[in-house]
This record gives structure tokens, C-alpha cells and sequence, in this order.
């Protein structure tokens, strides 16, 4: 039997080449979806006249975007893994209804979230951090922009589904349809078109639609393993509610991006004005450069744990996880290098306004203090969802952003008054400190429990 027709191979096969198969492709789709939000604002960052504020008024609609991403890594950090662990025990039927609810829960999501986002984006934005300077054009882009959120839901949330029974290349290539056509459409429609950043938005709905038309094809198709049946779209809570709860430590994180981009962006307004604001803009772009390849190799180990998680395979599962982290750990080191060495190449990108560059260098060298040893929590935290331990997923997420981020954002400026913007950007190397410490340890503990529940068939 081929490969691609069967996920038995995740039990198989040596686990570095699954990896290399599997992460390859995953981490070529992240890094592709990022272009998405990324190129929009290259493009914005360089209208004339009114770049820099234009970059800034879609710097605050990010953590709106954030929301709508949150929504889809509800379903496709929960759903997915359990479709995987469920194969890994021979059950493809019950694995095609996790499917199908989580396919009936996004739709609903969908609209309420395209409802909300169309009457009130504007009094949304304002408390996210716009100003009077900046809201005509984070409302120019949002009002474009909420039109396509079950498009953005679908290819961010159904997409996982491929990588989960192996069609990694598959998934990359519904992710390289859309941003093939976004990057061709941003300048007819920002430029020749002259729709400025409404045109941005448009250029990046129809990039989603047709990746999401891929998606739905191909899991209706006669090609896929698991398939989007009528008869499986009717919601049950045996199916979708242990879904969301293995879930909810993935949106937490997406979600508390949110919360936390919210609380940035107010802070750093009220200390340093526009142009903080700003330099958070190019400081995001430049974390999902950083995290988004990290983000794509723990979703192409995540089949591997999760299949022979289910399969009681606990040595496999623990080679996958100790294999993960090396390289997590390389490649944040190496990113940290280059951002710390060369900050300049990253904030060019967006912008070439001298003022908001120079103040960059050192926010950005600020916030990505110790950058490097954010390859641990991203190996934890996908390898907790990867075994389906919820509990544990949710408690790091919250540590993290909830207990010890939030609060700093507010308190660092008062502990460090004679620079209280960059005390601001420093709220996020103390935090990563004591998360990575935290999460380790939990790690640690709960990993070995989760291993000797298995009684291993090796």
C-alpha cells in the first residue's frame, strides 16, 4: 500500500525521515502562510506618504486576526490530534467523525465571529490601540478583512486534518496556492488600483478562498483517509467536546496573543506614542519569521507522537519528542543570532521610515533577549497536545501569558521609570525565563507518567 494512502508508515518508519518527510513540508506551509499577513504589510510599510501610520493602523488589527487564528488552532490542535491518536488505534471511522464535527464546529464559529467582526470592528479596534491618526486605516483594512474569516478559519483549522494522516505535502500546497496569489494580487490592488490598505485585505480573502476550496476538495475527494461525510457533521459531544478541551491550550496561547497585543499596544501608546506602537508592529511580523517554522516542525512531529501514542509505542514517542527538541532548540538559537546580530535586515522589510527604524534596533533587540531558549516550550507544549494531555497544555499557556507576561507588561515600566518604553519591550525575556523554567519541569514529570500508562506492544 502507498504512503500516502495509509498512515501506518507513522509507525514504521525511521523517525528521522518521518520527520524530515513530515516537518519539511510543514514548516515550508508555515512559512508560507506567514507571507500572507507579512507581504501586506511589506507593501503598507512602504505606501508613500502615509506609510508608517498605515503600517501602524494594521499593526492594531493583528490582534483581531490573532483572534480569528485562535478560533482555528481551537480546532485544529484538538481535532487533529485526536483523529491521529484514534488511526493509531485502528479506528478511522470514529477518527472521520472527529473530523466531520470539527468541520460543523468551525462553519458556526465562522459566522458568529464574520457577524461580530462587521458591526463592531471599529469600537474593537479602538480599545486594541488605535488612535485618531491611525483607525481609518486599521478599519479599512478590517472591514475587507472580516468578510473572508471563514476562509482564514478553514485553511488554518481543516488544514491540519491533512498533515494529520500524513498528506504533509498536501497541506503545503493548498498553503502555496494562496499566498502565490496574494503576493500578485497585493500590488495590483494596493498600487495599480490605488485601494491602499482595503486592497491589502482583498488581496488576502481571496488568497484564503481559494487555499480553502483546496482543502474542502481534497477532504471530500477520493483521495484522503479521512473524508468530510454529511452522516458525520452532526454535532455530539463525544466527539467535539473532548476536541475543544485538548484544544484550548493552543488557543489560549493564539487567543492570549490577542489580549497580550492589546495590552502591549496600550502600554507602549501611553509611554512612547505612535511610533511604539509601530515598532510592536515590525516586532510581531518579525516573531512569526521567528516562530512560525518552529510552530510548523512540532506539527510535523505531532502525527508521529500522536499515531504511536495511540499505537502504544512509548519508545517512539519519546525518540519523536527528544529529536523535536534538538532541533527546535538549533533553529531558535540560530534565529536569536541573526536578529540579535543583524536587526536592521529584518525591520527594513517593513519599513523605511528612518525614525521608526532606529527606534526598532532596540526594541527589537530587547524583546528577543533570550530568544534562544524558546525551542523548549514550543517541543513541550505541541508534544502535551501530540498525547492528548489537555490539562497540561492549558497550564503552561496560562502560566505563560495570564501569570507572568500581563502583569510584567504593566509592572516593568514602573520598576524601570528612566526608560519605561523599553522596560515595556522587556516584559517578554523575563517572562520567557520563568515559562521555559516552569515548563520543563511540568514536562518532566508528566511525560514519564504519560509513558507508563502505555503498555507498550514494543
Amino acid at each position: 500500500m502507498q504512503l500516502e494512502s495509509s498512515n501506518e508508515f507513522l509507525g514504521k518508519e525511521p523517525i528521522g525521515k518521518l520527520l524530515r518527510k513530515l516537518a519539511i513540508p510543514t514548516i515550508t506551509a508555515q512559512l508560507i502562510n506567514m507571507m500572507y499577513n507579512i507581504i501586506d504589510r511589506m507593501y503598507i510599510g512602504h505606501m508613500p506618504n502615509n506609510g508608517a501610520l498605515a503600517l501602524t493602523g494594521v499593526g492594531v488589527c493583528m490582534p483581531i486576526i490573532m483572534i480569528i487564528t485562535a478560533f482555528a488552532m481551537l480546532i485544529s490542535s484538538g481535532g487533529a490530534p485526536r483523529a491521529s491518536i484514534m488511526m493509531g488505534e485502528g479506528d478511522v471511522d470514529e477518527a472521520e467523525k472527529v473530523l466531520g464535527n470539527s468541520f460543523t464546529f468551525q462553519i458556526i464559529i465562522s459566522i458568529i465571529l464574520t457577524i461580530v467582526l462587521l458591526i463592531w470592528n471599529r469600537d474593537i479596534l479602538m480599545v486594541f490601540g488605535a488612535s485618531e491618526n491611525t483607525i481609518q486605516y486599521a478599519t479599512a483594512y478590517m472591514s475587507v478583512y472580516a468578510i473572508g474569516t471563514f476562509f482564514v478559519q478553514t485553511t488554518l483549522g481543516m488544514n491540519a486534518f491533512l498533515t494529520a494522516q500524513g498528506f504533509a505535502k498536501t497541506a503545503m500546497i493548498s498553503v502555496l496556492i494562496g499566498a502565490i496569489t496574494n503576493i500578485v494580487l497585493d500590488p495590483i490592488f494596493i498600487y495599480a488600483l490605488n485601494m491602499g490598505v482595503s486592497g491589502a485585505a482583498l488581496a488576502t480573502i481571496i488568497s484564503q478562498f481559494l487555499s480553502s476550496v483546496w482543502i474542502i476538495l481534497f477532504l471530500t475527494g477520493n483521495n484522503t483517509i479521512l473524508k468530510i461525510r454529511l452522516s458525520n457533521m452532526r454535532l455530539k459531544a463525544i466527539y467535539i467536546l473532548p476536541s475543544l478541551a485538548l484544544g484550548l491550550g493552543s488557543f489560549i496561547m493564539s487567543a492570549s496573543e490577542s489580549l497580550l497585543a492589546v495590552c502591549f499596544n496600550s502600554s507602549l501608546l501611553k509611554h512612547g506614542g505612535d511610533v511604539a506602537v509601530g515598532a510592536m508592529t515590525i516586532i510581531v511580523s518579525v516573531l512569526q519569521f521567528a516562530m512560525l517554522p518552529l510552530q510548523g516542525l512540532a506539527q510535523g512531529a505531532q502525527p508521529i507522537s500522536s499515531y504511536n501514542f495511540g499505537a502504544k509505542n512509548s519508545q517512539r514517542v519519546k525518540d519523536t519528542f527528544k529529536l523535536l527538541l534538538k532541533i527546535s532548540l538549533g533553529f531558535s538559537t540560530i534565529i536569536w543570532l541573526m536578529i540579535m546580530l543583524f536587526p536592521q535586515l529584518f525591520i527594513r522589510i517593513f519599513t523605511d521610515n528612518s525614525g521608526l527604524m532606529s527606534f526598532s534596533i532596540s526594541a527589537i533587540r530587547t524583546y528577543f533577549t533570550v530568544m534562544f531558549i524558546f525551542g523548549v516550550q514550543i517541543a513541550c507544549q505541541m508534544t502535551f497536545i501530540s498525547i492528548g494531555n489537555a490539562k497540561s497544555s492549558i497550564i503552561v499557556a496560562v502560566v505563560r501569558k495570564f501569570v507572568l507576561l500581563i502583569p510584567l507588561i504593566y509592572i516593568m515600566p514602573q520598576i524601570f521609570k528612566n526608560n519605561q518604553v523599553l522596560a515595556v519591550y522587556a516584559a517578554e525575556p523575563v517572562a520567557d525565563i520563568i515559562a521555559v523554567i516552569f515548563t520543563a519541569i511540568l514536562f518532566t514529570v508528566q511525560f514519564k507518567k504519560s509513558l507508563n500508562s502505555l503498555v507498550s506492544f514494543y
